[in-house]
């Protein structure tokens, strides 16, 4: 036998966790893929096009050179937990002590994975809004906790007090809710808050709030932190993330504040993760936060101009565009176009139309519903614009 030939009889055989070896090809991967394979335009993947202030690179570029480039703490450089807490106090109203009730981390997916890291051990249950950003499940279940869902319906996507308190039980540890909403774009109202308010109160459980787009919002909405409810502080995880504010995604920069007693269980997790995040990054993101606040002001601004310029014209196309209240996203049903799937409808617009997607159900367990599509417009206007006349070429003369 020659080492190394036929060593394992399966992949089974090597014992790897069934959270990962089982998952699919993820669908960005997928449909970015064939976008590249078919030179289509992508609006697919959420990321902007434009890198975000000139200011913030410059600093970031300059503790590069000066250094020093060595571990900062692992809870994060104090400059830029106070710049955090001084912006939830600004924004919100919210005190948090920089010393040790913020935490910052690599990108929010890295905030999220540590919030539920810190919060469910085997055989707990997390309760999830569907539908549900990617990485949530995955993440939850290789900690060893069973997720429940909270599936919201089309047309108005409303998260209610009775589904809620149809998938609590004793068992509940954690409840996970992206707001504004990442895909369905909602910005959940005071009063579906409220709602999620009545059901954990008088319980253990945790409120973990992915609020990354909180910054982009639109029509004049506020961004309503679920910690800003009363006697919600004390039992809430509210996740936040530079590269969203300032469209400088790749630095993947991201933060947890909560009370002491959970913030502390984060930074727990968060050492044994990434340990610490790129110190010249902090500092740009520090500036940022502290001399850099009309740039999110101005990117929902030019944000909601796309989106109003895609509702319009995906309305005449056919398309059944659903409200968009907040995120880069807008969703919209394809049900008076095709009988096609949402997955089918998405690789043929690739191949024939040279536009990419992202079809809805990727986001649901079960698959269903099926006949929703993801539409990015975090990009240039121009390049919104020639993808609506790629589609308006093919949907008309189809």
């Amino acid at each position: 036998m020659v080492l190394g030939d036929n060593v394992f009889s399966s992949l089974d055989a090597l014992m790897p966790n069934p959270v990962f070896s089982r998952l699919p090809t993820s669908i960005f991967q997928h449909m970015t893929g064939l976008a590249l394979k078919h030179d289509a335009l992508n609006l697919g993947q959420g990321f902007p096009d434009q890198d975000g202030p000139l200011s913030l690179r410059e600093v970031a570029a300059r503790q590069l050179i000066e250094g020093p480039n060595q571990y900062p703490p692992s809870k994060g450089l104090l400059v830029l937990r106070q710049a955090i807490a001084d912006h939830a106090r600004k924004f919100y109203g919210l005190e948090y002590d920089p010393e040790d009730e913020v935490v910052i981390t690599s990108g929010g997916t890295e905030a999220v994975t540590g919030a539920l890291m810190a919060m469910a051990v085997a055989g707990d249950e997390l309760v999830m809004i569907e539908p549900t950003y990617d990485s949530y499940r995955p993440m939850a279940e290789a900690a060893g906790a069973i997720v429940k869902a909270v599936k919201l319906q089309a047309p108005d996507w409303q998260l209610t007090e009775e589904a809620l308190r149809a998938v609590i039980g004793p068992k509940t540890r954690a409840i996970l809710i992206n707001s504004p909403h990442n895909p369905a774009g909602r910005a959940f109202s005071r009063g579906e808050l409220e709602a999620l308010a009545r059901v954990v109160d008088g319980t253990d459980i945790v409120v973990i709030c992915d609020e990354v787009y909180e910054h982009l919002v639109y029509d004049g909405k506020p961004h309503i932190p679920f910690a800003t409810l009363p006697g919600m502080r004390q039992r809430t995880l509210k996740i936040g993330s530079a590269g969203k504010i300032f469209s400088l995604t790749g630095w993947k920069v991201g933060w947890v504040m909560g009370p002491r007693e959970l913030a502390r269980v984060v930074q727990n997790a968060h050492q044994f993760l990434t340990f610490t995040t790129s110190p010249a990054l902090q500092l740009g993101v520090a500036h940022g936060l502290t001399h850099e606040m009309d740039f999110p002001v101005q990117l929902a601004k030019r944000l909601q101009k796309n989106r109003d310029v895609l509702t319009e014209r995906l309305s005449k196309l056919g398309f059944d565009v659903q409200p968009c209240e907040g995120t880069y996203f807008l969703t919209a049903n394809i049900s008076r176009l095709t009988n096609e799937k949402d997955f089918a409808f998405c690789e043929r617009l690739i191949r024939e139309a040279g536009v990419a997607l992202i079809p809805l159900s990727a986001f649901f367990q079960s698959g269903t519903p099926d006949t929703f599509v993801r539409f990015g417009f975090c990009k240039q206007q121009s390049l919104v614009e020639q993808a609506l006349e790629r589609l308006e070429k093919y949907l008309v003369t189809a």
